[in-house]
């Protein structure tokens, strides 16, 4: 039996730590490190206590962040002992050290969720706590998905407390110093709480906090919550009225913005510049590379057809139109690997905008799209690579408004929009331009090629046919109410990747108001789809699961559900069955004449596998009933045997009429058919031996 050690005290190593996670900036009060890189601990055993003897002791080491208690999703993890840690996991190894110590060293996953963790020991049932940390993103793993191999653009991107912004025109940069501040007290635990108010955390709580494993996900949060469009976010933008808040311009650095905000909530007020400085010390505190990026004569394309179209009427003012071009706008790129792409060839910086100009997937919030994608004008990656690329290759066209109403082209330019995209030069402070990372040199071949292909695939992507996902239901020929009969969906992938997806079919009985009732078939699979390739889902619907859930409209839903959950992308489609009803079949037989007999014949075959209970036909009809329905009851009716009936009428008035048949049982009801006649009064009346309706 392993021997039970006790614990007076558990060191953390602060400064040490520290040092070897690059967080000494963070002050020495509690433990930060960086996920996928050992720490030490050091563990003080009691007076009294066994001596740590590796052979004989062991114990559990349990970490814990957030709320969701799971393996799955790395929010709590138990682990053993090793001889040594492993880089790709949590794991932990422990030797006996002088002073009656134990030294552990304690290695994260470099995948884990980023966040405030707990640690614990557990051994023969009793957990003891030795004590918190914080886990960052670490640029200087290489299993990490920041990592970079550059040390001085790590010192930059990271590390570096102080930047330079550029605002002014294409022809006249400046440059505005800014304290970005992000090892500043306090800074990092408001960052923290940034984090814990994004919309995804009031919607799934859980989930959020399995996500922040990912940076893609991260700058994602950050994009949406600098500002405070959809909620109590950062920063309020304001472009007119200042006398209630701060002129944007006045700001200097971010730590009063995030100390204001932690304190009172959004702050006013911000412009481009200053959600994307706040946006990059959010960045770096939580382990991000990131840097400020300022495009001049930045387009800002509201309707989303890659053309900036100026309006002006026949005296040269300008009119209101949804585009516009910014002398200057300010966003910030973020350095990560991009595995939700598939596609390589995307990793490495990401533009994403805090800055709310348009919405995205409903939030006003911009990014992550790879810069990459923006140069060669692949427009299907996420997140809003159409938006981006206009910001810097948009054409611009001009036209007159006529009085007529008519517009007349007028003029226009290629190269105008996306000129001298600046950022700071690593371990100077000098401007460095970028503006090749996000296109080729303007009027060159290649520039024109890819401008041409983006506009394209923009085109056919507002039009629905590509690229993304398409799902269509079909149905068999011959769907009676009793039979087993199969419907099955289409699932194609117009995109240029594939895709990995939960693929649903399922049926669900409904009336005709839309009240949905139970359940009556479900199937489900998981699929990847090539581009190009269609997959086929076949849901077979059996009368004993929908017989005993329809209602009389005999009505059933079918929907086809796919669910991409890496890219967070859904679809579906929907299909309405109304069942077949069996033919009741009415024939007369005689002369449709006032005061002359004339005979219904009825019959209708059951088409369930069942028998039917309370059967009956009721027949109403004006001048032919007598001013009430007629009800014939015949009982139970076997599985596919007829139900018949012969009926004498005996019409009291001339002129057109129509009868009326119902039939009614337990398990089929509102089967209906009628017949028209016309009923003479004298011998010129015609034979009705042959009239029939089914």
């Amino acid at each position: 039996m392993s021997q039970v050690l006790e614990f007076e005290r558990c060191d953390l190593d602060i400064k040490s730590n520290k040092r070897s996670h690059h967080t000494e900036q963070n002050g020495e009060d509690r433990l930060i490190v960086r996920r996928g890189q050992p720490f030490s601990l050091v563990l003080h055993l009691k007076a009294g206590s066994p001596e740590f003897n590796p052979e004989e002791t062991s114990f559990t080491l349990i970490v814990e962040t957030g709320t969701l208690l799971g393996k799955e999703s790395d929010t709590k993890v138990s682990f053993g002992l090793k001889d040594s840690t492993d880089d790709k996991e949590w794991s932990a190894s422990a030797s006996k050290a002088p002073g009656n110590t134990v030294a552990l060293n304690i290695s994260s996953s470099p995948e884990a969720p980023i966040g405030l963790y707990s640690l614990s020991l557990l051994q023969q049932g009793q957990s003891t706590s030795l004590g918190a940390f914080v886990l960052l993103f670490n640029a200087w793993c290489p299993r990490d998905a920041v990592y970079m191999r550059s040390e001085t653009k790590r010192q930059e991107y990271v590390l570096s407390q102080h930047g330079l912004l550029y605002r002014g025109s294409a022809t006249r940069i400046h440059h505005k110093p800014w304290n970005f501040s992000q090892f500043e007290p306090g800074i990092l635990d408001i960052c923290l709480k940034i984090l814990d108010e994004g919309l995804n955390v009031v919607s799934d709580t859980d989930q959020d906090c399995s996500e922040r494993r990912s940076p893609v996900y991260i700058t994602r949060v950050l994009s949406a919550m600098i500002n405070s469009n959809d909620n109590e976010g950062v920063l309020v933008g304001e472009w007119a009225e200042f006398e209630d808040g701060v002129h944007p311009s006045t700001w200097i650095g971010s730590g009063d913005i995030l100390r204001q905000w932690a304190d009172s909530g959004p702050v006013c007020y911000g412009q481009c510049w200053v959600f994307a400085a706040v946006d990059c010390t959010v960045s770096r505190a939580l382990g991000i590379p990131c840097r400020v990026v300022t495009n001049f004569s930045s387009a800002h394309d509201g309707n989303g057809n890659l053309l900036i179209e100026k309006m002006y009427d026949e005296d040269g003012e300008r009119l209101e139109d949804p585009d516009s071009v910014w002398n200057f706008h300010v966003w910030v790129e973020s350095w990560m690997a991009r595995p939700d792409l598939e596609q390589a060839g995307f990793d490495g910086w990401q533009v994403s905008d805090a800055t709310p100009q348009e919405t995205s997937e409903g939030v006003f919030c911009c990014g992550p799209v790879p810069v990459s994608a923006i140069r060669e004008g692949e427009l299907t990656k996420k997140f809003d690579a159409p938006f981006v690329f206009a910001e810097v290759n948009a054409d611009v066209v001009e036209y007159v408004k006529l009085s007529t109403g008519d517009f007349v082209k007028f003029s226009g330019s290629t190269d105008s929009i996306g000129q001298n995209i600046s950022t700071k030069a690593v371990g100077r402070d000098k401007r460095r331009d970028i503006t090749h990372h996000y296109k080729y040199p303007e009027g060159s071949e290649e520039e024109r090629r890819v401008f041409e292909k983006a506009q394209h695939r923009n085109k056919l992507q507002k039009k629905g046919k590509e690229p993304g996902l398409r799902i269509k239901i079909k149905l068999a020929k011959n769907m009676v109410v009793g039979s087993d009969f199969e419907v099955y969906a289409v699932l194609a992938n117009n995109c240029m990747v594939a895709k990995s997806c939960s693929f649903m079919l399922y049926a669900r009985a409904v009336r005709y108001n839309s009240t949905r009732g139970a359940s009556c078939g479900f199937i489900s699979d998981t699929v990847t789809v090539t581009p190009g390739e269609e997959k086929l889902l076949f849901l077979k619907l059996k009368y004993s699961d929908y017989g005993k859930v329809i209602s009389p409209d005999r009505m059933i839903q079918v929907t086809a559900f796919v669910n991409d959950k890496e890219n967070r992308e859904y679809h579906k489609a929907e299909k309405l069955i109304v069942l077949d009803e069996p033919d009741l079949e009415v024939k007369l037989t005689g002369e449709a004449r006032v005061g002359q007999p004339l005979t219904a014949e009825l019959c209708l075959l059951n088409p369930l596998p069942e028998a039917l209970q309370d059967c009956s036909f009721t027949l109403e009809g004006v001048g032919l009933t007598q001013e009430k329905p007629i009800t014939i009851k015949l009982g139970t009716v076997a599985s596919k045997q007829e139900a018949k009936a012969s009926v004498q009428l005996s019409p009291r008035e001339a002129g057109f009429t129509v009868l009326l048949v119902d039939f009614d049982s337990d398990k089929l009801k509102n089967i209906k058919n009628f017949i028209p006649m016309v009923v003479m009064s004298d011998a010129l009346s015609p034979s009705l031996n042959t009239i029939a309706m089914t």
